[in-house]
């Protein structure tokens, strides 16, 4: 299936989604691709992250780009050639890329009860009160989405995700809640958009107006 659907976040942010479930060769054969992305997909161990890979490059197509306007700066955050802000994320059979015309930081994730068990290790185990089992289980692989898309944001090293990136509680029905970054004697606040897809959550971090 190729691309699955394309959601409007807001009014200046698209979230595109694909299902991959073609094999290597159809979608190797169907980008081009610059020399340095593949060394990058020879270097792959994985087909899982080869076709990961790949599926990003078609949904840079079906936004109107290719890989060739895509580049990455020294940290490792993707950018556009034209200045759209744009985050990336794939997970098993799902690939999403993000574009805004304000910075973004987003996260893909499939559900998994290794989440759950590390819930302690990087959020407020309180906000995982009065749920169910399955409720745990989405609500802590959303905050663990949560933290990653400001990492991703923000992009320095030293970010912990339990001392220094604090979600406020939400509920799940609510697909949206705010976060404080504190760190440095800073505090930065951001928006956060979530939803899920099939067995994945998605999550979209914005930096607060």
């Amino acid at each position: 299936m190729p691309l699955l659907k394309i959601i409007t976040l807001n009014d200046y942010t698209k979230l595109l989604v694909w299902k991959i479930t073609e094999t290597f060769d159809e979608l190797f054969q169907s980008v081009a691709l610059k020399d340095v992305s593949l060394a990058r997909v020879d270097n792959m161990k994985a087909e899982s992250h080869q076709k990961g890979f790949l599926s990003v490059r078609r949904l840079l197509i079906e936004a109107g780009y290719s890989d060739f306007d895509l580049y990455y700066d020294e940290f490792g955050k993707p950018h556009l050639n034209d200045g759209k802000h744009i985050s990336i994320s794939h997970s098993h059979d799902f690939s999403v890329i993000v574009l805004s015309d304000v910075n973004i930081g987003a996260d893909l994730e499939i559900l998994k009860d290794k989440t759950l068990k590390l819930a302690p290790r990087f959020m407020d185990v309180s906000h995982l009160n009065n749920l169910s089992k399955e409720e745990e289980l989405r609500k802590a692989t959303v905050v663990w989405g949560v933290k990653e898309s400001v990492f991703k944001i923000k992009n320095e090293i030293g970010i912990s995700f339990k001392d220094h990136i604090f979600e406020d509680d939400f509920n799940l029905s609510d697909k949206k809640c705010t976060v404080e970054l504190r760190i440095n004697n800073k505090v930065e606040h951001f928006d956060i958009v979530f939803d899920f897809i099939e067995n994945y959550v998605f999550v979209c971090a914005f930096e607060a107006k």
